[in-house]
């Protein structure tokens, strides 16, 4: 529910900013009557939907072609599946014997206490590992499939 929402949230928002940019070319040429409407092509609202930026243009800057080797799509899409590996140990590891444990006991406190300050150290880490394999390896294995060459994702 919550990858959905996301989805939806950043549909909405690209939607918002594709009105947001058209609208008033459009009125603008209605209203002095000119003979030529700008209405963006299907194919460039196309790649705004995928292209990891939330400021619709008619044209994005393009690298020539795709890297697939180093510091190209492969290795963007290795450290995300690395990431998740990482999280999966990380839940295996530290979070499951904790709260494995935890619901045989009967409920104190202390132990409310103890498993919360337990896992706060493995849920930070799964917390950088969302953070750095969605906006910088997903978000940057997109931008190299698509050819986007403005890779200012953190300014």
């Amino acid at each position: 529910a919550a990858l959905l929402l996301a989805f939806q949230v950043r549909l909405v928002m690209k939607a918002h900013s594709f009105i947001r940019e058209n609208v008033p070319r459009v009125l603008s040429s209605v209203k002095d009557k000119s003979g030529t409407v700008h209405i963006p092509r299907i194919s460039q609202y196309l790649y705004f939907l995928f292209a990891p930026t939330l400021i619709y243009r008619d044209n994005y800057p393009r690298n020539p072609t795709i890297r697939w080797g180093y510091s190209g799509f492969g290795v963007f899409l290795f450290q995300v599946l690395g990431s998740l590996f990482y999280a999966y140990y990380i839940f295996v590891r530290l979070c499951i014997p904790l709260f494995r444990n935890s619901s045989q006991e009967t409920f104190n406190l202390r132990g409310l206490v103890l498993c919360i300050f337990n896992s706060i150290l493995p849920g930070v880490l799964i917390l950088f590992l969302v953070f750095f394999a969605f906006l910088h390896c997903w978000l940057n294995a997109f931008a190299e499939m698509l050819r986007f060459a403005d890779r200012m994702f953190y300014k």
